[in-house]
């Protein structure tokens, strides 16, 4: 595992520090490994967000109603 040296302001520190006291976390490095993987799994979500808007914004604009396109996204969900 690489090993690495950060600077955290003051309030950052802290928290980190209550988050091991509390038992949280076993150590300041479990809890940022654990915060990297939440950022990281956040990236992928927005990234298929983007995707997905770019994709609907290249396919058109179209004249159906607002119940008609909930209709429609529920079929889908629903399988």
């Amino acid at each position: 595992m690489a090993r690495q040296s950060i600077s955290l302001t003051e309030p950052n520190d802290e928290w980190l520090k209550n988050q091991v006291e509390s038992k949280e976390y076993s150590s300041k490095s479990e809890l940022v490994n654990d915060l990297i993987r939440q950022a990281r799994k956040q990236q992928i979500q927005v990234n298929w967000i983007n995707a997905k808007l770019e994709a609907a914004e290249k396919s058109g604009f179209t004249n159906d109603s607002k119940e008609q396109i909930l209709s429609r996204s529920k079929s889908l969900l629903d399988g």
